[in-house]
């Protein structure tokens, strides 16, 4: 199964971290999965959604959902 195969046959809202090439490397975005189709994701990431196309993906996975936040005793 390649990473694009992952992307396309997880259920919307799965977290998921996406490994992706750019300019001069890789990236990743991590966050819940938004929209998938055959040619580009949408990953919503801390800093906003991340629209990724799947022909510059290089792995891809489900991942837990986040930790919750700790409250610092005062």
């Amino acid at each position: 199964m390649t990473p694009a195969d992952v992307l396309t046959t997880l259920p919307l809202g799965t977290r998921v971290v996406v490994r992706y090439r750019v300019e001069g490397g890789f990236t990743d975005a991590l966050g819940p999965l938004r929209a998938c189709d055959p040619d580009e994701c949408v990953v919503d990431t801390s800093r906003g959604p991340s629209t990724i196309a799947l022909s510059s993906v290089v792995a891809a996975k489900q991942v837990p959902p986040a930790p919750a936040r700790r409250v610092r005793p005062h």
